[in-house]
Order: C-alpha cells, then structure tokens, then sequence
C-alpha cells in the first residue's frame, strides 16, 4: 500500500469472516481486490538467516507475480512497521530459478485467500489461511489503523505483529509438525486451536 517503501500493520485473528466483511461494507469499504488465490515462496539462506534477522524474501503468485523484501520489524504506535521493497515480475518460474542460483532456498510455501478493500487510508485483508482467518490492517500511521479496529469492534490488546510464517513456525513446534508449508492439503484434517498459534479472538 505504501509508497514510501514501508509498511505499517497489525493482523488479528477473527472467528466470524462474514460478519466483519459486512462491517468494513457498512464502513463504506471499497472493495480492491475481490477474493484471489495466492501461493507465496519464502526464500532463505541453507541457515535461515533471514528468518533469524527477522527479515523475508518472498515471491507471491495470485492475479500477478512480486517479489518482496521486508526488512526486520520494529513497533510503533502498537503497529508493526517494517521496511518494504516491491516489484512486480514477469515470470514467476524464471524468477524463482534465479533466486535460486544466487543460493537461497525455498523455505517454506505459504498459500491463502485474500480479499483486500480500502476504508479511508487503510486497506484491510481479509485472510483465509489454513490455520483459520485473519484480518489484517495497513496505514499510513497507527492512528488510523486503531480506529478502524475500534469501528470493527476488534479487540486491540489481541492484536498480532508476527508474521504468518512466525505464526506457522510457532504452530510446527507446539503441534509438533514435521512438514514445511502450510498448504490447505497439509491442513485439510487438521483444526488448529488459537492456543496452538498462541494467539487469541480478537473479535469474540
């Protein structure tokens, strides 16, 4: 969303998808992006030296192929706030055989739903992950984000500022997984318990 080569968010983690759709609707929501598939890449050194720093490289397919860099996060305002570097690419193998040859690995994939509307200056993600569904707020400034928490009655001492792939890590060591993505057929006879993520409803 930014510009400015940063991002600043916050994720919850929801139980009723539908009912908060239909809030950020009757907040005036703009619909950007109707519901869309995305497979993401998250690329590492052989000893994850990215995760380690608190860094990601990654490669995203859904309507169109990017490749991102986020740097390592710091809080402000309750906000998550990281550096983002974005480009959009035009070959999604190519571009992981080339990352590939410059010695990173694919880590882990990392697949979800995603329907994405605008509310004033924010753009809010609906998620549905294999995990269960997360709505995640990004702005310009952490004002803005906490109102529109506030106006979607979410609770904003159960916010996240992990990100999936530390939500998925968390998850393997609590549940004791052995595989690496967190695919919907990984999961499909799997429900996994907000404990297990180590998180809690934000809108119960």
């Amino acid at each position: 969303m930014s510009t400015t080569g940063e991002e600043l968010e916050v994720k919850f983690y929801i139980s009723r998808p539908r009912e908060l759709e239909q809030k950020l609707i009757g907040l005036g929501g703009r619909l950007l992006t109707p519901r869309v598939h995305e497979v993401n890449l998250r690329f590492d050194t052989p000893a994850s030296s990215l995760l380690t720093a608190g860094k990601l490289l990654r490669l995203r397919k859904d309507t169109r192929a990017r490749l991102t860099y986020k740097g390592a996060g710091s809080v402000v305002g309750g906000a998550r706030l990281r550096q983002e570097l974005e480009i959009t690419v035009s070959d999604f193998d190519t571009t992981r055989k080339l990352i590939e040859a410059l010695g990173f690995q694919v880590q882990m994939m990392y697949e979800k739903y995603r329907t994405t509307y605008s509310v004033g200056e924010t753009e809010v993600a609906l998620d549905a992950m294999p995990t269960g569904d997360f709505l995640e707020i990004e702005g310009l400034d952490s004002k803005s984000i906490k109102a529109v928490a506030r106006q979607l009655g979410l609770n904003w001492r159960a916010r996240i500022l992990d990100s999936y792939s530390v939500l998925f890590e968390r998850t393997r060591v609590n549940l004791g997984f052995e595989f690496r993505d967190l695919s919907f057929e990984n999961f499909k006879d799997i429900k996994v318990s907000p404990q297990a993520l180590g998180v809690k409803f934000a809108d119960s």
